[in-house]
């Protein structure tokens, strides 16, 4: 049992938990995950490490409630605990001296995004972050982020905050005012990586995206998380979870993603079945 010691309610439905875990702590580097199941009928699902402190032998994870599994991890308070929490899972990113770097992420990728800005620049880069959501209230760790970049822009689909329109866009802004980056992280959602691949693919800038396919064991034995890289099947737990964004073929990607859309909702109707008769 991995006992939550810290909740916060980062934005509507978006959540932060500090778990005690000190084996993980120990361990984790940027860009790697954890597999957690809730209870005992859970199902395994993977988060991207946002933190982790080895001497306090706790992790942070951050995530949307948009599924069971997070909606039920999202009902856990201080003093509860989730039942297994496996990890740390997946190669870490490729962390050295590169020179200017773009990191560019959205959503809740922003959290998965923190620990890889902050260990670029703690390897001497000059970092530029750009952070995006759909609208303001749905950005998050923009001091975090801020503090570890040499220069932070800010994207929201509405115009809330920053320039109206999509990560992707304030990238190509900034390549064609002459920037050239030594190497491009995209982490998000995928369709926000697939065009940040398509900025970068005509100016031969070295992009790397971190994949979130259906994942099960995180161990390379269910073939869930298949992606193809390259023309080449990779599995996302054990070759990744971070590949050349060049060479992703994100629309399978993005069409294994959507594969259970219909059981999720009848998932999610039951759920709230329960929900509204436990209320009565």
């Amino acid at each position: 049992m991995y006992k939550v010691l810290k909740k916060v309610e980062l934005a509507p439905k978006i959540k932060l938990l500090e778990i005690d875990a000190p084996e993980i702590a120990a361990k984790a580097k940027a860009g790697q995950f954890v597999i957690l199941r809730i209870d005992e009928k859970g199902e395994r699902f993977p988060l991207t490490l946002a933190d982790w402190e080895p001497k306090e032998g706790t992790i942070t994870i951050v995530f949307l409630e948009v599924g069971v599994s997070t909606v039920k991890l999202g009902t856990l308070e201080v003093g509860d605990a989730v039942l297994d929490v496996v990890g740390p899972l997946g190669n870490p990113s490729d962390i050295k001296h590169y020179g200017l770097v773009a990191v560019v992420c959205g959503g809740v990728g922003t959290a998965a995004a923190y620990p890889i800005a902050k260990a670029l620049k703690e390897a001497g880069n000059q970092v530029v972050s750009i952070i995006g959501a759909r609208t303001e209230e749905l950005l998050i760790l923009e001091e975090e982020m801020k503090s570890f970049s040499d220069e932070l822009y800010i994207s929201t689909d509405d115009g809330s905050k920053g320039h109206k329109g999509f990560v992707s866009d304030v990238l190509e802004t900034l390549i064609e005012k002459g920037y050239r980056f030594d190497i491009v992280y995209a982490i998000g959602p995928p369709l926000m990586m697939r065009a940040t691949v398509n900025v970068t693919k005509p100016h031969s800038m070295k992009t790397i995206v971190s994949l979130n396919p259906i994942m099960v064991d995180g161990m390379g034995m269910c073939g869930a998380c298949r992606v193809t890289v390259g023309e080449e099947t990779r599995f996302a737990c054990i070759d990744g979870p971070e590949f050349d964004g060049h060479l992703v073929d994100f629309d399978e990607l993005i069409k294994r993603l959507r594969a259970y859309l219909p059981e999720e909702k009848q998932a999610m109707s039951r759920l709230e079945e329960r929900c509204a008769c436990a209320w009565k």
